[in-house]
């Protein structure tokens, strides 16, 4: 027995070496391969490379190098990587190199639509791609300055130069008067009401739906468009982790130079109204005291990982931005999670969520000097005033002989202790059942809580105002809780040439609205801020308040596609809203759309270099009622205080009484009708895209605030269907590959054109507003039937008359004399066409891209120079009226000092202008060391924005509006926050 076991142990042991030779022979222990590019062969970076049939799976590094371990031979490769077809090869020895050929021109990518997908190639509707190639090397703050310039028919303007970034984005014009133009945002299927809470990094793409057949999924939230925001997953492969950081030093693109104190003193000799003393010194340069250098830090990290079966992507960031104007700030913190799982074969789960934290400092500007704006006081201020007062130590100085004037820092002073703070949690999951290959039903449950804090204070010392009231202060607080819940059947069959594709679903989405606010005054110092130390709390300053809506809806869609030459697609959507009266609380919004591909057919096989031609065209309508309140359609009433520490009343109640509003009793949706055609060339070896539409939307019962009058000499307002508006343009997109080999060069050009009208309005004739300077207290814009949105109105200008130094004005009416009849049209803040132009250059690791972006066409009505030009009372001037009119004869451009001051086209200003939006230079660096380190991506980049300006606007910058977002004012410049010209320079580092 001993010696059966001594001798059968070698034996064992024998057999299992050749076994495991045998094995090691059939194996490979470390495979070694590269990926390139089939046409310019150059190295692709993130390609996921993975053994068929195992969870052996990694991804390319920054050479296009990847390694597997313990791979049999014989064994299937499968390599995939987005916009190329993918490729299958077989091991055969330790080294292997694999070729990717492009789709055509990425037609084959998947584009998301709304509630679904589509290959790029089959869309039937006009939807725009928005490049995020040189995202992470541009100084943006929001997601929405990523569309700056980038789609044809998106309009993105920053209306001014704040820390925070904010934009007006519209798609195909301005569609509603007073309802709300923002388009609608949809973030991972989630819809919401802006992005101001979205890092740019997490972005993965972004599709804007533009035509009605698009967007008429989303039927009344989708009036202005829909734009589609997918952030960034995680993938099977290994472990990443990228980094970028940026370091932004911001600088005034331009200044405004005012008159020294000599200057000052002769000017207002000639008013005549001041008296001031000879020989004031220039004591303060009030320019350099208010603007400084601003600085961002902007810090992004993320996390993603996964495999088969389950994946996450981890982000979180931080920005800190110091504006231009001192104590102007703007901080954010963001984080973001999303997990894929899928459970089993037939059942996906999903979760996403996102949390930001952002606050940020209210500096006033967008108002004349008089009324406490910051950018015009800078002008305003005569030269010879201090900072401080030598008498009042504390106190700024306001020793202005006689003239209310208060300085920019004394301004900034009211203000810099205002803080408006927001937290916003975005959370979702989802569930994804596939019942069969082709038949899947998707849930998911967001949720969208916004916590909003905005606090005062101003100490009861420094300031003049602080000191009237004995300082002041305030506490606003409110909370906003929407929550969605969609659910959505979707088919999808293909038979031989034949494939359809049916979804229907339902969406419900609730929203839930508190607020409270508080004031108070009568502080003993600075040291607190807080309203506890305020001795005389406002008790009708003091309250809370709540308000809910919600819409349900019914919706689907139906596509055939029959052998990729016919498309057609059928959208119907119901939505019911509790804004709107109950007899019309339901709207129904359909829309229809078709392509034909002629490069399909066979009288164009032949014609080598088109690869893709395609005519589609579509109709739809969708709705609008968001510029409506939560009870837009029910008469309001006023609930007021009585003094119950009056004797006698100390049980006295509230008084209610009518706020001003009529009840709507017929108030129903506001509908847009759009039709579109267009046309997607594809050639030239998928080097030239060219994307062409032309479109025209009708906006029907337009929601709009009407004055009546409501009897005994008393006048309302009234919500109401009341007008009808008119857009209609053309789009061009062309994107092309220039080069291809070594050195690689794109280009991507787009142009719109876009012409506005306001057709019909049914109570109220006229709506005029925009009022600015207090002096000539009257509206500079008018909007009535037959006239493009935001017209200014006002009086002709015919120039300076050189016998006596006044500003002439026409006399329209021929009567003889110049009145308020006599105004008029005098400019157009809609620009004839907006574009932008992208040059992308790569050689041996060198990154180049130039972006432009121009507008042209467009007036801008420059109110400040009614501030700094008008020479009517004792504020200080621009340099600008050191070429006023003096003596009888002079010619010149500038009236007299003391000339009659009307809105006029004297301050009319064409506001075209073409941009060098951004410029950045990146190198990547690699090397053996930092592949062995594991680093796959070491960019560092330097990046410029605003960096030249062409135009012949003369204020700070012709990209301006002092109204915002607002859709019935535009371009208007009066004291706006100026732009800023950035320098960054910046790291992206990956692992």
């Amino acid at each position: 027995m001993a010696f059966s076991t001594r001798m059968t142990r070698p034996i064992f042991l024998f057999v299992f070496l050749l076994q495991m030779l045998s094995l090691r022979a059939q194996t490979i222990v470390s495979l070694q391969g590269t990926v390139k590019d089939g046409q310019t062969n150059a190295p692709i970076v993130g390609a996921t490379v993975s053994v068929k049939g195992t969870t052996n799976v990694t991804s390319t590094d920054g050479d296009g190098n990847f390694t597997l371990v313990n791979v049999p031979r014989a064994a299937q490769l499968s390599i995939s990587y987005i916009g190329y077809a993918t490729a299958e090869a077989t091991v055969q020895s330790e080294t292997i190199a694999i070729i990717l050929e492009s789709n055509s021109s990425a037609l084959e990518d998947v584009v998301v639509i709304g509630y679904g997908s589509v290959r790029r190639k089959d869309v039937t509707t006009a939807i725009s791609s928005v490049s995020l190639e040189d995202l992470n090397q541009r100084p943006i703050v929001s997601a929405g300055q990523a569309l700056q310039g980038r789609a044809a028919g998106v309009s993105v303007i920053q209306p001014n130069g704040a820390p925070g970034g904010e934009t007006s984005i519209r798609i195909r014009g301005t569609t509603s008067f007073n309802a709300s133009n923002n388009p609608l945002y949809v973030v991972d299927g989630v819809p919401v009401d802006n992005i101001n809470f979205l890092s740019p990094n997490d972005m993965a793409d972004i599709q804007v739906l533009k035509d009605a057949s698009s967007a008429a999924i989303y039927g009344s939230r989708a009036a202005n468009g829909v734009v589609l925001i997918t952030t960034k997953q995680g993938k099977a492969g290994d472990a990443k982790i990228a980094f970028n950081g940026q370091l932004t030093q911001n600088s005034v693109a331009n200044k405004l130079e005012s008159l020294n104190a000599a200057q000052y003193k002769e000017l207002q000799d000639e008013i005549g109204l001041v008296n001031l003393p000879d020989g004031l010194p220039d004591r303060t340069n009030w320019s350099d005291e208010t603007f400084t250098k601003g600085l961002m830090q902007n810090y992004q990290i993320s996390i993603s990982d996964g495999t088969e079966k389950l994946r996450y992507f981890l982000s979180g960031g931080y920005l800190n931005e110091s504006g231009v104007i001192k104590s102007s700030f703007y901080r954010r913190y963001n984080f973001r999670a999303n997990i894929d799982n899928d459970v089993r074969r037939w059942l996906k789960v999903s979760a996403n969520v996102a949390y930001t934290d952002d606050i940020r400092n209210g500096i006033n500007t967008g108002n004349g000097a008089n009324r406490g704006g910051v950018v015009l006081s800078t002008i305003n201020t005569p030269t010879y005033g201090a900072i401080w007062d030598p008498d009042f130590p504390g106190q700024y100085y306001t020793d202005f002989y006689g003239v209310n004037i208060t300085s920019p820092l004394e301004n900034i002073a009211r203000t810099k202790n205002n803080k408006g703070r927001e937290n916003r949690l975005i959370a979702s999951g989802s569930a994804m059942v596939t019942f069969t290959p082709d038949l899947t039903f998707k849930t998911m449950l967001a949720l969208d809580r916004r916590n909003g804090l905005a606090t005062t204070f101003l100490d009861p010392l420094s300031t003049t105002w602080g000191r009237t009231l004995y300082g002041e202060g305030s506490d606003n607080r409110n909370m906003n809780t929407v929550l969605t819940f969609d659910n959505v059947l979707n088919y999808k069959k293909q038979w031989g040439r034949h494939g359809i594709d049916l979804m229907g679903g339902t969406s419900w989405t609730a929203s839930d609205y508190t607020n409270s606010w508080i004031n108070g005054t009568h502080f003993r110092n600075d040291l607190i801020e807080t309203l506890n130390v305020a001795n005389k709390i406002s008790w009708t300053g003091t309250g809370s308040g709540a308000s809910d809506w919600a819409i349900m809806s019914l919706f689907g869609r139906a596509s055939y596609n029959f052998d990729g030459k016919y498309l057609l697609t059928a959208n119907l959507r119901g939505d019911g809203s509790s804004k709107l009266h109950p007899d019309y609380r339901w709207g129904v919004f359909p829309s229809m759309s078709a392509a034909w591909r002629l490069s399909s057919e066979d009288f164009l096989e032949d014609v080598s270099w088109i690869n893709d031609l395609k005519i589609r065209g579509g109709w739809g309508q969708t709705g609008n009622q968001s510029g409506l309140t939560d009870y837009a359609y029910l008469q309001m009433y006023n609930a007021t205080r009585v003094a119950w520490f009056v004797t006698g009343q100390e049980n006295a109640l509230p008084v209610t009484s009518f706020s001003g509003n009529l009840r709507t009793r017929d108030l129903r949706w506001e509908t847009t009708t759009q039709s579109n055609i267009g046309v997607d060339f594809t050639g030239f070896a998928n080097r030239l895209t060219v994307n062409l539409d032309y479109y025209h939307k009708k906006t029907t019962d337009m929601l709009m605030t009407a004055t009546v009058p409501t009897g005994a000499g008393a006048s309302g307002t009234i919500m109401r269907n009341e007008g009808t508006m008119i857009n209609k343009g053309f789009e061009v997109n062309v994107s092309s590959k220039n080069l291809v080999r070594d050195f690689l060069w794109s280009t991507d050009f787009n142009i719109s054109f876009n012409r506005n009208q306001l057709t019909d309005l049914e109570l109220q004739k006229i709506y005029s507003t925009g009022r600015t300077s207090d002096f000539v207290d009257d509206n500079v814009v008018r909007n009535e039937p037959g006239r493009a949105l935001g017209g200014f109105f006002g009086y002709i200008s015919d120039g300076v008359d050189p016998e006596t130094g006044d500003l002439r004005y026409r006399d329209i009416n021929g009567d003889g004399r110049v009145s308020s009849s006599d105004r008029t049209y005098i400019g157009d803040p809609n620009p004839d066409f907006i574009f932008g132009l992208t040059n992308n250059l790569s050689y041996k690791g060198f990154n180049l891209s130039v972006f432009l972006q121009g507008s042209y066409g467009n007036d801008i009505y420059n109110a400040s120079r009614m501030e700094t030009e008008g020479m009517y009372d004792g504020k200080n001037q621009s340099i600008r009226v050191l070429d006023r009119w003096r003596i009888p004869g002079q010619q010149t451009s500038i009236p007299k000092a003391g000339f009659d001051l009307k809105n006029s086209s004297h301050f009319v200003e064409d506001g075209s202008f073409l941009r060098v939006k951004n410029i950045s230079l990146s190198y990547d660096i690699k090397t053996t060391r930092l592949a062995n380190a594991g680093i796959s991506r070491l960019q560092p980049f330097v990046s410029a924005s605003n960096l030249l300006t062409w135009t012949k606007y003369t204020g700070f910058d012709p990209e301006v509006n002092q109204w915002g977002s607002n859709g019935h004012i535009q371009g208007i410049d009066w004291g706006t926050y100026p732009q800023n010209r950035s320098l960054v320079v910046g790291l992206n580092l990956e692992f």
